[in-house]
Formats: structure tokens, C-alpha cells, sequence
């Protein structure tokens, strides 16, 4: 059979076309190492031989809790090439959620960066699965440095495998709960590549792309690694907080020209650049957007400071990248878009039945890149992967022009005097006053237990709260009576999982 492993579309054939010498990976901080294609071909090789001589066995897990830096994808393509299941997972949780997913996965092998032991290393106190632990960095005793680890290894041929064969696991971002795992397979990231990364992002091998959504969350794995290299790309990488100063230096000094950000950064940056006043100083062709729905205001804002456009877009672990999106030349800045070319959505009622347009029903997709499931979750599997469709959780109407319009998680819309009220509409609306940064709307019973909308908001840095009841009027004259926040409480901040999605979740429980 031919091969499948998708180590061998993504890393290995590169060297045979000729890219040896391209830059696939460079750090935008610290030393400024750069890895090559025929680098990473090589070394993938070696991790591989390396896992091999640990006696480490095809199908075990491989836990990746590692910074964006370039050893990243060495491990996360060189454990596939050896059959291994890499599990990149989130680098900035507690050490209790580290214990619970290091236990749930049952990884046999932790690789970690050194910034990040402290946090660690108490999670593996009680762990009876790992046996190796790589650390990346100067190493603490009792574990094994990463240059030891691959010294004097033998790179080894890329393991034949099916492309429905299982490939790495995603842990979910947990904006409704706990982090579940997400199984996907060898095929899944070539689909996503020849889906968004080819047809609706257009990327090219001259591109210099820079994701500020990181490795271990499947936009950023799709930005950065899968997009870039299906065509020979560069990515530029940052382990650092992505804030506007640091985002403004890469722009300037890296000069990507795709660059990947999440609604609460773009907002972030449009702010910090309407403060500093003038145009920024960028290459960037086209930018994409997802995690969150990215309010109007806020593209409308970026195209004009910016001159290109933002490419707004669903996506969702489960389905490894974004499956419904604006495009370039066609974007309706307060929509989603329409589905990606290779995938099919539907929005239905309770019942499952399709709802008519204009009316709001959970949106389910089906396209080639879905999970196998859930690991140890069976329920939660069968309640979300439905034969062919994936149930998203997100609740959207189709307007008159075919456009999904987002409404919000299931679990987060309500009906106010019997209407559906969107948090996302009401929120889009406070983000258009002017001196708010971001808003957050949640259900809340009031004092004869019925449901109204509550308000969670945050000003940009400067900017006065504005009086309650003025903020209130501007909502009903915007999008109707029913709609406006009965509550509004000024806040420092929102509580967002670390790819910036807002945990509403969090604020109910207030």
C-alpha cells in the first residue's frame, strides 16, 4: 500500500522535490534557531530511533508539553514516524489538569520544555505509566536532557501506516468543562491542508506565515505546521505571550505575510494601533480568525488600519481546523461565511430536522478531516459524532444570502420573553460603543425568575466606564428591547481557555 503516514506528505517528501536547504521553522526570540526542511527530516529520523532504542513501542502515547520552539515538530513528526501517538497538550494549565490528562492518556513518554517543569513535575508524583521523561532545557535529575535523548541515535524509515490509522491526539480546549481527548488520524491533516489551507487560504511555498494561536491547539497546529508545510512554506514561531507589542516586532522584523490570530488579539492590536495612531508597518497579504466569532466592528477596524482582509472562520478540535469561513474577496464581516469547499453543514432543530432559513438550529458538519472519538468518553462519542456529521454545539441561522450567522454554544443561548436571544449579537453590539474592548453575555434569572441577559464588560485601557443605563439604550436602539443586558458588570477581564475563547461557563456560575 502506499504509505499514509502523514509524517511522510509533510516532512519527508520535501527533500526529494528539492527543499532541502528551506527554512521550515524559525524562532522569532531567543537564540533565533532555525530548523530546514532537510534539517527536520533528518532529526525527526533520529527522535524516532531514539524512541525506538527506549524501548518505546508503536501505538503508546507520547504526552507533548513543549513550548512553540523547534524541537516541537522533531517529536511530533519524529513519534510518528515510529508509530508513535504524539499528544500535544496545552502548555499553560495547572499541575491537578496535567495529573488528570497524563493519567487519562496513560503516556508512556513526557516531553517537556524546561520553562514549564515546575508545573510538571508534580504531576507525575503519582503516575505509574511514564516511563521516560524528556526535558528540553537544562534537566532536573531523574530526567533525561532532549541532546541525550537523541545523541548517537540512528534515524529510522518512517513507519508504514493507513490513513485512517490513528496519528496524535488533541486534548479540547475546555471553554464548556474538563479537556477531553480527540483522536485523529494520518489522513485528518493533509484533509485539512487540501481543504482551507489550499482553497480558502491560498497558501503558497514563498509564504512566511506566523500563527499566534500555539502548536497544541488544532488552529494553531493547522497555521502553522499543516498549512506551511503542505507547500513547502516557512513558519515563524514564538513561544512568548502574543501581545501587541510582541505581535507588532514579529510584523515588523519577520515579516510574515499570513498571519493567525483569534478575535481577542485583533481586537487587542486594533486598539493598541488606533492609540499609537498612523499605519502599521507590515508584508501581511491575508489574516484568518476563529476560536470565537470575530465581531463586525473589529474586521471592519483591521481592514482599514491594516489594508487586508480577515479571514473569519469555525473550526473545532473534532474536526481539526476550520470547516466554515468567510474567503478572501467574499468576506461579510459578522458572518462565518459558508462552508469550505469538501465539507457539508446542516442546522437542525431538537428533533434533528432541518430548520428553515433564517431560523436558528445547532450546526452539524461532515467533512473528511473529523476525529475517531473521544478516548475513555464513549457517550459523550456517540452523542457527538453521528455517523458522517459532527455535532459542533454551536447554534447559527442561515440568512438570505446563504451566510451562517453565529448565535452561540447551545448550551449558552436563551429565550428572553420566548425569543432566542445570541449572546454573540448582544456582545458584538456593546463591542461597538465606543471605549469597549470586549463584552461577554450570559443568562441570569431576575427576581420573578425569568431569564434576561446579563453583561460582562471590558474597557480598552484609558477609557471611562460609561453610566449603566446608557450603555443599556445603546443596545435596545441597536438590536431591540428584548435584547439588552438587564445587568451590566465592569470587569478587568474575561475568563478565556488559553486559545481565547471565552469560558461563559465561568461567568454563569458568578
Amino acid at each position: 500500500m502506499t504509505n499514509a503516514n502523514a509524517a511522510v506528505y509533510f516532512v519527508d517528501r520535501h527533500v526529494a522535490e528539492g527543499r532541502s536547504g528551506k527554512t521550515a521553522f524559525r524562532e522569532a526570540d531567543g537564540t533565533r534557531r532555525s530548523l530546514t526542511y532537510g534539517d527536520l527530516l533528518h532529526q525527526s529520523g533520529q527522535f524516532a530511533g531514539a524512541l525506538a532504542r527506549a524501548g518505546v513501542r508503536r501505538e503508546e502515547r507520547m504526552a507533548m508539553i513543549v513550548r512553540d520552539q523547534i524541537e516541537f515538530p522533531i517529536a511530533f513528526f519524529g513519534a510518528m514516524k515510529a508509530g508513535v501517538i504524539p499528544v500535544p497538550i496545552n502548555t499553560l494549565l495547572s499541575s491537578s489538569v496535567y495529573e488528570a490528562i497524563l493519567s487519562d492518556c496513560r503516556a508512556s513518554v513526557v516531553i517537556v520544555s524546561k520553562a514549564l517543569w515546575a508545573v510538571i513535575e508534580p504531576a507525575l508524583a503519582e503516575n505509574d505509566h511514564v516511563r521516560h521523561v524528556i526535558v528540553i532545557g537544562d534537566a532536573p535529575a531523574g530526567t533525561v536532557p532532549y541532546d541525550a535523548f537523541m545523541e548517537g541515535a540512528e534515524p529510522v524509515e518512517t513507519v508504514e501506516a493507513h490513513a485512517d490509522e490513528l496519528a496524535f491526539w488533541l486534548y479540547s480546549s475546555g471553554s464548556t468543562g474538563a479537556p477531553k481527548g480527540v483522536r485523529h488520524l494520518h489522513g485528518s491533516m493533509k484533509a485539512t491542508a487540501d481543504t482551507f489551507g489550499a482553497q480558502v487560504l491560498g497558501i503558497r511555498e514563498e509564504d512566511v506565515i506566523y500563527s499566534a494561536a500555539k502548536f497544541f491547539f488544532a488552529y494553531g497546529l493547522g497555521n502553522a505546521v499543516s498549512f506551511p508545510m503542505s507547500v513547502g512554506a516557512t513558519t515563524v514561531i514564538f513561544s512568548g505571550r502574543p501581545t501587541p507589542d510582541a505581535v507588532f516586532d514579529i510584523m515588523a522584523q519577520e515579516k510574515p505575510t499570513l498571519f493567525c490570530g483569534v478575535p481577542t488579539l485583533f481586537a487587542a492590536l486594533v486598539a493598541e494601533q488606533e492609540r499609537r495612531g498612523g499605519k502599521p508597518e507590515h508584508l501581511i497579504r491575508l489574516c484568518t480568525s476563529a476560536g470565537e466569532a470575530l465581531p463586525r466592528d473589529i474586521g471592519e477596524r483591521w481592514e482599514q488600519l491594516w489594508g487586508c482582509q480577515i479571514v473569519d472562520g469555525v473550526g473545532s478540535t473534532e474536526m481539526l481546523h476550520i470547516f466554515l469561513s468567510n474567503a478572501p474577496g467574499n468576506i461579510e464581516y459578522g458572518t462565518s461565511g459558508v462552508a469550505v469547499p469538501g465539507y457539508q453543514l446542516r442546522l437542525v432543530d431538537e428533533a434533528d430536522e432541518d430548520v428553515p432559513q433564517g431560523e436558528v438550529g445547532e450546526l452539524l458538519v461532515s467533512g473528511p478531516s473529523s476525529a475517531e472519538g473521544y478516548w475513555n468518553k464513549r457517550g459523550k462519542s456517540q452523542d457527538t459524532f453521528q455517523g458522517h456529521w459532527t455535532r459542533t454545539g454551536d447554534k447559527y441561522e442561515q440568512d438570505e444570502s446563504g451566510r451562517f450567522v453565529y448565535c452561540g454554544r447551545t448550551d449558552d443561548m436563551f429565550k428572553v420573553s420566548g425569543i432566542w436571544v445570541s449572546p454573540f449579537e448582544v456582545e458584538q453590539t456593546l463591542v461597538e460603543f465606543p471605549g469597549v474592548l470586549e463584552a461577554a453575555v450570559v443568562a441570569r434569572a431576575d427576581d420573578k425568575q425569568l431569564i434576561k441577559p446579563a453583561a460582562f464588560v471590558v474597557m480598552k485601557e484609558g477609557e471611562a466606564q460609561p453610566d449603566h443605563e446608557t450603555l443599556k439604550e445603546f443596545v435596545k436602539e441597536k438590536i431591540g428591547m428584548w435584547k439588552y443586558p438587564r445587568w451590566v458588570s465592569f470587569v478587568d477581564d474575561l475568563p478565556k481557555t488559553a486559545t481565547g475563547k471565552i469560558q461563559r461557563f465561568k461567568l454563569r456560575d458568578q
